[in-house]
């Protein structure tokens, strides 16, 4: 099939994406999470979260069951009701999370694992279960907005042995929760833990975290620190009870990165994975990402490579002697989404070039720059936007100093010059647009190595150097706002 016979190689948003399903890549991020070795998957906005958490709720095999949470599935406002009192700000909400995570992993053993009971010693836990869920919500499988309502009770009678923990009454409102439950949630995760059959695999996924998200609202981190918790106590509880079991929590790096509280370390080093991409190298790149859709609409059946689609004989290089690959690259952010989207543009150019090429020509790859710049400009608004309200004054600042490459006296005197920027550091300015990689900076080369540029979206760990005099613009940003080399 020709290249002009397509209309794109997919969309840039997983939930538009007619191809992700087909041309999935088992990425390390999404091993480590299917093979219950981590729980938090940390990436930037674009990176391809929402694609992993669609592979995991969508995975069709006898001896796995999932659970997929969405923004509008999450109780934020239920929360607040629950929240404990007299305890540190980032533990107020473990408790109503784990009881959400527990009512999902019980719907699953009630209704969709045919193995139940897997075992004669677990009937009780079922049982148990069972009473609890329908004498509380009327069904062995409730709305998930029930879980929280508002004058809802919860129920003990024949269902959960709660004698230990005191609880007096049969039934406890919903009001009265935050005092219970604790002891309501030990004693469903220990019927729960005893169900859940050791061959099979569960997974709770949480998606779309980011959409409530506010940098003013203190709630918000709190909630999420809450959640954060919750899932490495039960995922820790549930490796101890040799039961294979993953809470995936798919979350922003920019807002994991604002998060402060007592264990994040612990769980940043132990439980996460960071879902970055390649240029080259060991793992898994862009060039294989776009292979495998070239494959899927172009090759009937046979692999297409990335050759097969560009033209990158050493005759047509691009300037500076870059292949096309490396020129595409150069002006992502090394997310799919950007690869796709800068393809895309590059196939609508080709296909009103009448020049008869059969491969993707330098004219359709310049071209394509100018839409491709507009859009990279639109997506880092929703990332930098909360975390940095003055970017778009920022961004004036560039536009006039006018060049891709820059010294801070030049940013600083047309810095200085705008009353809108009156009382702020232009240094600060240079670091905030740095934790975004609009911009990068030069380090200086050490003994016997070159100076290079320091690019966070590289490199996350990366911090700002405040005494470094020389910056670049992000080159995928050179053509939207308006820079010359």
């Amino acid at each position: 099939m020709s290249l002009d016979a397509i209309d794109n190689f997919g969309g840039i948003d997983a939930d538009g994406d007619a191809l992700l399903r087909a041309c999935f890549t088992n990425h390390e991020s999404y091993v480590s999470a299917r093979d219950m070795s981590k729980f938090l998957v940390l990436g930037r906005k674009g990176a391809g979260k929402t694609a992993i958490y669609k592979q995991l709720i969508l995975t069709n095999e006898p001896d796995t069951f999932s659970y997929g949470y969405s923004f509008d599935d999450y109780p934020w406002h239920h929360h607040d009701l629950q929240a404990e009192v007299g305890v540190p700000e980032e533990r107020r909400y473990i408790h109503s999370w784990k009881y959400l995570i527990l009512m999902g992993l019980s719907k699953i053993l009630l209704n969709y694992d045919q193995s139940q009971p897997w075992s004669v010693s677990v009937m009780d836990s079922i049982g148990a279960l069972e009473n609890f869920v329908v004498d509380s919500y009327g069904s062995r499988d409730p709305d998930y907005s029930q879980l929280f309502s508002p004058g809802k009770e919860l129920r003990f009678k024949g269902g959960l042995n709660l004698k230990f923990a005191q609880i007096q009454a049969e039934r406890v409102s919903i009001e009265d929760l935050p005092v219970h439950i604790q002891a309501i949630n030990r004693a469903v995760q220990d019927h729960v833990l005893a169900a859940l059959n050791p061959n099979n695999n569960y997974y709770i996924c949480f998606d779309q975290l980011d959409l409530g998200f506010s940098t003013v609202d203190e709630k918000y981190g709190q909630r999420l620190t809450g959640l954060l918790i919750a899932a490495r106590d039960l995922f820790v509880a549930a490796k101890e009870a040799g039961k294979r079991f993953n809470p995936v929590i798919f979350l922003r790096d920019d807002i994991y990165q604002d998060l402060q509280f007592e264990d994040k370390n612990k769980i940043t080093e132990n439980y996460s994975t960071r879902l970055h991409w390649e240029v080259e190298g060991p793992g898994l790149t862009l060039k294989q990402l776009m292979e495998r859709r070239f494959t899927e609409v172009l090759g009937n059946g046979t692999a297409v490579t990335w050759e097969q689609v560009f033209d990158e004989s050493p005759e047509t290089r691009m300037p500076g002697r870059q292949s096309k690959y490396q020129h595409i690259c150069d002006r992502t952010l090394l997310r799919p989404r950007d690869m796709i989207k800068f393809c895309n543009e590059i196939l609508k150019e080709h296909r009103r070039d009448e020049d008869g090429s059969p491969l993707f020509g330098n004219p359709a790859i310049h071209a394509a720059r100018d839409p491709y710049s507009d859009y990279l400009l639109n997506e880092i608004d929703d990332e930098i936007a909360k975390h940095v309200p003055m970017y778009k004054d920022y961004l004036e600042v560039l536009k006039i100093v006018g060049s891709e490459k820059f010294e801070f006296t030049a940013f600083a005197d047309v810095f200085d010059q705008r009353e809108e920027l009156a009382g702020h550091s232009p240094m600060d300015a240079l670091a905030e647009l740095f934790a975004f990689s609009v911009i990068s900076y030069l380090r200086p080369g050490g003994r016997g190595g070159g100076s290079e540029y320091v690019w966070r979206y590289k490199d996350p760990r990366a911090r700002f150097d405040s005494n470094i005099d020389s910056f670049r613009v992000h080159p995928g940003f050179k053509e939207v706002l308006g820079l010359t080399r």
